[in-house]
C-alpha cells in the first residue's frame, strides 16, 4: 500500500479560523470487526466523525458509546433517534447545540433522518450533518432538497455534511447537492477515490460536502494513512471511510 502525503494536522490558527479533520463512516450497525472500526476512526485522528448506520435498536447507545470511547470520540448525537445518522466528536469540539431530525416515512421504504449539530473550534463556528440517503431515486432526489434547507436552517455561515449518498458523483443528487455545496474530494483530492465495496471498491457513494468557504485541505480514503490498514478496512464494516482536513474561517 503506498503511504499517503500528510494531511494537516488540527490545530486552531492565530487568527482564530480551525483546521480540522472530519470522518465520514458507514458503520453497518458495528455488525462486523468492532476492534478494526476503531483502530481506523483512531488512527485518522478526526475532530468529527459522521456516521452512517450506527446501532438503532437493542442498546445501541450503549453500543454507539463503546465505539467513541475505543476510538477517543464522544457522542454528540444521533444513532436511533435518528434512523442511524449519528455525529461523534473529539474534546476539541465546543458543542453550542444539537438536533436529529426524521425525514417522511415512504411505506415500504427504510426510515431515515439527519444527525445535526452546531459546534465550535476555536473561533471558527461549524454547522454540522450526517445523512444515509435513500435507495430509491426519486425519495433520494427529495431528501436532498431537505438536507439543503436543514444546513440553512442551522442559522451559520459555515457547514458540512457527509455521509453515504447511495449514488456516485454526476447523479441528479449527487448534481443537486454539488450545485450548492463542494464536493471536497473533487476540490482537493488526497488519498483513494472509491468507497464500496471495500475489498474491491468500484464506485463512490460516500462524499464529505461543504459550504464554499470552507478551505478543504485534503479529501479522501485513508488508503496508506499510518495506522491504517488494509486488513482493518476490509473486516471493519462494508463501505470505506472518507477523511478530509477543512480550515474553517472564524466568525
Amino acid at each position: 500500500m503506498v503511504t499517503l502525503p500528510p494531511l494537516p494536522e488540527p490545530r486552531t490558527e492565530p487568527d482564530g479560523s480551525a483546521v480540522i479533520r472530519v470522518l465520514s463512516y458507514n458503520v453497518r450497525s458495528m455488525r462486523d470487526d468492532t476492534a478494526a472500526l476503531a483502530r481506523v476512526i483512531t488512527a485518522c485522528a478526526p475532530d468529527l466523525v459522521l456516521v452512517q448506520e450506527a446501532p438503532r435498536f437493542f442498546r445501541w447507545r450503549k453500543k454507539l458509546a463503546r465505539l467513541a470511547a475505543a476510538s477517543g470520540q464522544v457522542v454528540l448525537t444521533g444513532g436511533g433517534t435518528a434512523a442511524g445518522p449519528a455525529v461523534l466528536c473529539s474534546l476539541r469540539a465546543t458543542v453550542e447545540r444539537t438536533e436529529d431530525v426524521l425525514l417522511p416515512l415512504v411505506p415500504g421504504h427504510h426510515r431515515r433522518g439527519f444527525a445535526t449539530a452546531v459546534v465550535r473550534f476555536g473561533g471558527a463556528r461549524l454547522g454540522v450533518l450526517s445523512c444515509h440517503l435513500s435507495l430509491d431515486g426519486a425519495e433520494r432526489y427529495e431528501q436532498a432538497g431537505a438536507l439543503l434547507d436543514r444546513l440553512a436552517g442551522l442559522g451559520v455561515e459555515h457547514a458540512i455534511a457527509g455521509g453515504d449518498l447511495n449514488e456516485r458523483p454526476g447523479g441528479r443528487t449527487f448534481t443537486r447537492l454539488t450545485a450548492t455545496l463542494q464536493d471536497c474530494r473533487t476540490t482537493t483530492p488526497w488519498g483513494g477515490d472509491n468507497t464500496f465495496p471495500p475489498a474491491a471498491p468500484d464506485r463512490r457513494i460516500d462524499a464529505i460536502l461543504a459550504t464554499k468557504g470552507v478551505e478543504v485541505l485534503g479529501c479522501g480514503v485513508p488508503l496508506g494513512l499510518p495506522g491504517v490498514t488494509d486488513m482493518d478496512l476490509r473486516t471493519a464494516t462494508d463501505h470505506l471511510p472518507v477523511l478530509a482536513a477543512l480550515r474553517v474561517p472564524a466568525v
